[in-house]
């Protein structure tokens, strides 16, 4: 479980959907392996230790939810049986959700398309890969997406499917906006409102698209969308090591900062992409409530 959670937190495991399946998986071995007398404490210190990792991570606390909510008065072994059974069935969802998510996504890629892409969003992934295995010539430009420079695993995994793919530095992103098609981007939380948490230079990018007329999608599964928010909380924007991004000494002391995701309006979204089907950003409150109900905000977690 620790090692898991070290994982997520120094960024070994990256992406809100591996986060989430990393998570439930984890608290799937813990209940498989546990050998001592109070189940219920016990898991619940695990949770708050793998929740600690990312606090930006909404699908790591829905993660989470899904599976250890109402567990209090269960005895040790019909607790185990019911978190392996749910960790279970999240980690089956969510890949379900990403394969759906490519299949609705790629009927929105036409022949001949070029889209830019950010980061490197599994989702979002789905949607190029089904595109181009249904034989529609097109071709990507992935961003760098530094510090951490996720683009090039984007590069990679998209090279190795056999799709045209340039790679760019992240500020060059208005220049060869005027060569783009369509841009397809993933999430890392959705809030009530519609706004998308996503990886720094998401907003920037869904700025130079509305301004430059090019479809702006987000493909994100209904775990990302944030319940919390519905009661009023704001997701936090996670800063993270300035040494990710220079090591100080180099410029002088100055002032670093290094957030590592920033927030899109609705209004710069053209559709976010879900298992459900393509709604509007302003329908979010609608998957929040379909997913978690209403009760949600006035719950608290037994386990925080």
């Amino acid at each position: 479980m620790l090692a898991v959670a070290e994982k997520i937190r120094n960024m070994e495991i990256r992406g809100a959907a591996r986060i989430a399946r990393a998570a439930a998986e984890a608290l799937e071995n813990f209940a498989k392996n546990y050998d001592g007398t109070d189940f219920i404490g016990d898991l619940g210190l695990a949770c708050r230790a793998l929740y600690g990792t990312r606090p930006t991570a909404v699908s790591l606390w829905n993660a989470i939810h899904s599976i250890v909510h109402d567990l209090e008065g269960m005895e040790n072994e019909e607790a185990r049986a019911v978190v392996i059974k749910r960790a279970k069935e999240f980690t089956e969802r969510s890949e379900m959700a990403v394969e759906r998510i490519g299949e609705i996504g790629a009927k929105r890629i036409f022949d001949g398309c070029t889209i830019l892409t950010h980061c490197n969003s599994s989702a979002a992934l789905a949607t190029i890969i089904r595109a181009h295995k249904d034989g529609k010539n097109i071709e990507v430009i992935a961003t760098e997406s530094r510090p951490k420079r996720q683009g090039y695993i984007t590069a990679r995994q998209l090279m190795s499917e056999g799709v045209r793919t340039t790679l760019i530095v992240d500020s060059a992103v208005r220049y060869f906006m005027k060569e783009v098609d369509l841009v397809f981007v993933g999430a890392d939380a959705i809030a009530s409102n519609g706004v998308v948490i996503n990886k720094i230079g998401t907003s920037q990018i869904a700025l130079c698209a509305h301004e430059a007329r090019v479809p702006f999608y987000v493909c994100a599964e209904s775990y990302k969308f944030s319940p919390k928010t519905l009661g009023g909380e704001y997701i936090k924007i996670e800063e993270r090591d300035v040494k990710e991004v220079v090591d100080p000494a180099d410029v002088g002391n100055a002032r670093i900062r290094n957030p590592v995701f920033d927030a899109t309006p609705p209004e710069y979204i053209d559709g976010i992409i879900t298992e459900y089907g393509i709604i509007s950003p302003y329908a979010a409150y609608e998957i929040i409530i379909h997913q978690f109900g209403q009760k949600i905000m006035f719950e608290k977690e037994w386990w925080l």
